[in-house]
């Protein structure tokens, strides 16, 4: 699948030709003109990577750089900006950008930059993939043998494939704000309608394996998603 960015530039001109050379490279991209737009656009999709300019109304790039950084810590952060100062771009990197590019830049440079942050994104979750054993709570969770068990090795709960898959994804991404779209992508391979409503049976499912231990919850957060509270770490 074409991996999306989410573009902001307020710059009519300049975002419609970004987006269409983006575009030719493979991307799917989505372009905001504004902070407020973007930072909604953000929270409705999943994006692989986000382009910010750093003038912008209604919203500058720190902010927006700040608020995408709280609901999500591996998304590369890039900003595209005509501000060189050295204190821009060291607040820049404070609010949680990975790199910064200066105005004008040239269009294979930002490809190539895009393209090394995306090939680290997927290093980095190709290494939580590989996990298979996850300590939550008071109980210990077995991905291969599909089997939840007590800490005295004692087994809780047999999970099915996909409430082990739906687990696992959780475990990976423990006490992180989850969109019902990102989850229903990466273990059931799609969003619509129908998988959804599975989804919430399957949460409904593990909900009853986690009785044995109140300190793990898993949280509905109507119109956005999920989080997996667990205490510790995992």
């Amino acid at each position: 699948m074409k991996a999306r960015i989410l573009l902001v530039e307020d710059d009519q001109n300049v975002g419609a030709v970004t987006k269409k050379r983006l575009e030719e490279a493979g991307y799917d991209v989505v372009h905001s003109t504004d902070g407020q737009m973007a930072w909604e656009q953000f929270q409705s999709r999943t994006f692989d990577i986000c382009l910010l300019d750093v003038v912008m109304p209604k919203k500058d790039g720190f902010t927006l750089a700040e608020q995408i950084r709280r609901k999500n810590d591996f998304i590369p952060i890039l900003f595209l900006t005509s501000k060189a100062l050295d204190e821009d771009k060291i607040k820049g990197f404070k609010t949680g950008a990975d790199d910064y590019i200066t105005k004008p830049f040239s269009m294979q440079e930002l490809l190539l930059r895009i393209e090394v942050f995306l090939k680290r994104s997927k290093t980095a979750n190709s290494s939580a993939e590989k996990r298979t054993q996850y300590s939550i709570g008071k109980l210990t969770f077995d991905y291969n043998d599909l089997i939840l068990r007590e800490k005295n090795g004692e087994v809780s709960s047999t999970l099915t494939q996909k409430e082990a898959d739906l687990l696992k994804y959780l475990c990976d991404n423990a006490n992180k704000t989850l969109k019902r779209e990102e989850i229903l992508f990466h273990v059931w391979g799609k969003d619509d309608y129908f998988l959804g409503r599975s989804m919430d049976v399957f949460i409904t499912k593990l909900r009853k394996h986690f009785r044995s231990d109140p300190s793990i919850k898993l949280e509905t957060l109507h119109g956005v998603g999920f989080r997996f509270n667990v205490p510790g770490q995992l």
